[in-house]
């Protein structure tokens, strides 16, 4: 077996990078900056990427990365890619583990993952780094695969060590509270809530999808949210604050699904996931948790989802 080194990115591996995230994904994968050497190397000058390589016989054999944000206190633990013929060697969770340490080493209180769902691999990874699973984003992006489909992805959130993110003890609705109870047995809750940082309505728009950012739902921003193109895939993440009951059976009633949590990258709180417009999906997950909440969400779009195949029928 070929002996494996792990050591940080320099510069001259930009080139073998790339070619190796074209050789396993071809043309299709997420992230444009990968096939742009010039870019891969100008993100880690600029400090937006912090990367760790694994060598065989002086040639690159896998990447990981942490995406880094100087105004957030998390980083995501992202750009994992393997040579197939070095696979079989837990490449990929050795560079992580070692990320997680660099994390830590760098200020940042907490890392992210998203895991796809298109194989089970990189969410068996991510459990045996100690990730909580904590929600799913439907149809978040490109399938790196090929073909027209989106891939839907597992949120995944593990707190540096000496740092601790509790969820705000609050009211849970009946349909959410056996997920939001585990949550809170995992995380721990205090009576405060985390301060809110930025502004308090923000909505961008990638790959496609709509991505709003709200301090709160109130009626008003409702009734807006209702007036948007019904064939838009719209996803909110709301923090997770007084009143959250009341807001989740808001955007119940007008097509959102409520499908878990994600650390707010902003502030120390949490912020709640709900989408309208995904695709009806039959997944099999690694995580217990996020099957039930997944077989939930489809439960919940079904209706809809009939509803809007008689009334295109002639």
């Amino acid at each position: 077996m070929e002996t494996i080194t792990l050591r940080g990115y320099r510069t001259s591996d930009a080139q073998a990078v790339s070619r190796l995230f074209r050789t396993i994904y071809g043309d299709h994968y997420a992230q444009p900056h990968v096939y742009l050497p010039r870019m891969i190397s100008q993100n880690h000058a600029d400090g937006r990427w912090h990367s760790l390589v694994a060598v065989a016989n002086d040639q690159v054999a896998g990447h990981a990365t942490l995406i880094l944000d100087k105004q957030s206190s998390i980083a995501e633990l992202a750009l994992s890619v393997v040579d197939p013929q070095n696979r079989g060697q837990n490449i990929a969770t050795q560079l992580s583990r070692r990320l997680l340490t660099h994390a830590q080493a760098l200020g940042y209180r907490g890392v992210t993952i998203k895991q796809v769902t298109h194989h089970p691999y990189s969410q068996k990874m991510a459990a045996r780094l100690g990730f909580q699973n904590t929600g799913l984003l439907p149809d978040h992006a490109p399938s790196p695969f090929g073909g027209v489909l989106t891939e839907s992805l597992v949120l995944g959130y593990v707190p540096v060590d000496g740092f601790q993110r509790p969820l705000p003890a609050l009211t849970w609705p009946d349909e959410c509270r056996e997920f939001m109870q585990q949550l809170c047995d995992v995380f721990g809750t205090q009576l405060n809530v985390a301060p809110w940082i930025g502004a308090p309505a923000q909505l961008e728009q990638r790959w496609g999808r709509y991505d709003g950012v709200f301090s709160e739902v109130d009626e008003s921003l409702l009734k807006q949210l209702q007036q948007l193109p019904t064939h838009w895939l719209i996803s909110i993440r709301l923090r997770l604050a007084q009143g959250f009951d009341t807001a989740w059976r808001r955007l119940s009633t007008t097509g959102f699904v409520f499908s878990g949590l994600a650390p707010d990258d902003k502030g120390e709180g949490w912020l709640a996931l709900f989408h309208r417009g995904f695709q009806p999906k039959s997944l099999t997950l690694h995580c217990p948790h996020m099957q039930r909440l997944h077989d939930d969400m489809q439960q919940r779009i079904a209706p809809l989802a009939d509803f809007q195949i008689c009334g295109n029928r002639p």
